[in-house]
């Protein structure tokens, strides 16, 4: 199946940078027009400028993906301004560095300081809440198309990054299943999961790290710049699939560590007295 994105308009949530921000460039170049989202709204504006300088249709309106309210009225903006939507990028999102128990030990009545449930309200209710009110219209026009950016840290855990690892991982099964429930609506669903990305993510994850960077600690061949997980993300809005990879060994090291379990925890736990 071939799908020809001339004049369909797709809403990025976390378009202010990163991925994001490429994925919108990427998308305008390929015809459709794009509606950017995010907290920054001068960065929005940055973005949007660089989309139109290429001839594209872009707007934008800044929301938070916390507020169910705010999406909404992305949503219908989007239609709005271009008449309908097609695709819906949810993309925003954080991580940062800390134990599990150490997360345990902050204080579960105050949504401040529980450090879990905040990243689940950005990273997965974030999700559900940009897509929430794209689908239905998606369902009624027979045909449409949910991105949401999960992480090849989805598919196993690593050691000091056990939220956000989660976090990634209930992404990833929401996206299963809404692709098997919504095929035969015409809605496809697709996780897209980057390695890591020279993005504003490491350095918004070492501010909530006591200054520790994730980046620093990763080899230089699992990092990639956000361009190449634009074009995959456009190569799979032509072409529908399942899951968006932009790394062949880690997808099959993601497979491998699934299937041997105790390997990959002697692995690491090795990692994690490394740390």
């Amino acid at each position: 199946m071939n799908v020809d994105l001339t004049g369909k308009p797709i809403l990025i949530a976390g378009a202010s940078s990163g991925i994001g921000a490429a994925t919108a460039i990427a998308c305008a170049k390929a015809g459709m027009p794009v509606l950017l989202t995010a907290r920054r709204e001068d960065k929005l504006k940055a973005v949007a400028e660089r989309v139109r300088e290429s001839g594209a249709a872009a707007e934008y309106t800044s929301a938070d993906v916390t507020s169910p309210d705010d999406c909404e009225r992305a949503v219908t903006t989007c239609v709005e301004r271009f008449g309908s939507i097609y695709s819906v990028f949810a993309n925003a999102g954080y991580g940062f560095e800390a134990t599990v128990a150490d997360c345990l030990a902050d204080d579960p009545s105050s949504p401040d300081t529980d450090r879990i449930r905040a990243i689940f309200e950005t990273n997965f209710f974030g999700t559900l809440n940009a897509i929430r009110p794209a689908i239905p219209r998606m369902v009624e026009a027979g045909a449409g198309h949910v991105l949401i950016c999960s992480s090849s840290i989805g598919k196993f855990a690593v050691p000091r990054y056990g939220p956000y690892c989660a976090s990634k991982a209930a992404q990833w099964h929401i996206g299963r299943a809404m692709n098997a429930e919504l095929r035969s609506k015409g809605v496809f669903t697709s996780t897209v999961h980057p390695i890591g990305t020279k993005t504003e993510f490491f350095d918004e994850a070492a501010k909530r790290s006591n200054g520790k960077n994730l980046a620093e600690n990763t080899p230089s061949f699992l990092m990639q710049p956000p361009e190449r997980v634009a074009r995959a993300i456009v190569k799979c809005l032509r072409k529908p699939r399942a899951e968006v990879w932009t790394s062949l060994p880690v997808k099959l090291l993601a497979g491998l560590l699934t299937a041997a379990p105790n390997a990959t925890d002697w692995m690491l736990r090795g990692a994690a007295k490394e740390r």
